[in-house]
């Protein structure tokens, strides 16, 4: 997943928990006139204008909080960009042993394919059209 898809599914599950836990936010929230790629787009211009290149987590949700609350905002151009989410992923049991045993798979199904790859025969050096001189026939 590309760093701006993750920073935008990370903005949407706290915008989604806010509304969950704040009966006022989710009123909000709830707006229309407002979508999620607006928000992305509202909170990547207000970065850009800011001349910094780092953020609390605290700044950028209140800054999606911040869109939803006003009815009238420029969002601003869509900017072509990336984003680095400064997430760390934390995997359950679970998916670790699932994402072990993906990879034991794959590596033995990359060694099975390379002892293929040395059994097959080589193909045969071409055949020249010229016949081959023998020493009989001098």
């Amino acid at each position: 997943m590309k760093g701006t898809e993750q920073f935008k599914k990370t903005i949407q599950t706290y915008l989604d928990e806010r509304a969950r836990t704040d009966e006022l936010f989710a009123v909000t929230y709830a707006k229309e006139n407002k979508n999620i790629d607006d928000c992305i787009t509202f909170i990547l211009n207000q970065v850009k204008n800011s001349g910094c290149n780092g953020f609390a987590d605290d700044e950028i949700y209140s800054l999606a909080v911040h869109y939803y609350d006003e009815d009238t905002i420029d969002v601003g151009k869509p900017l072509s960009c990336n984003v680095v989410v400064n997430h760390q992923i934390v995997l359950t049991d679970e998916e670790k042993a699932a994402a072990r045993q993906e990879a034991i798979t794959r590596y033995q199904e990359e060694e099975i394919r390379k002892m293929r790859e040395r059994r097959k025969p080589k193909p045969a050096a071409p055949q020249s059209e010229q016949p081959v001189p023998s020493l009989f026939d001098m």
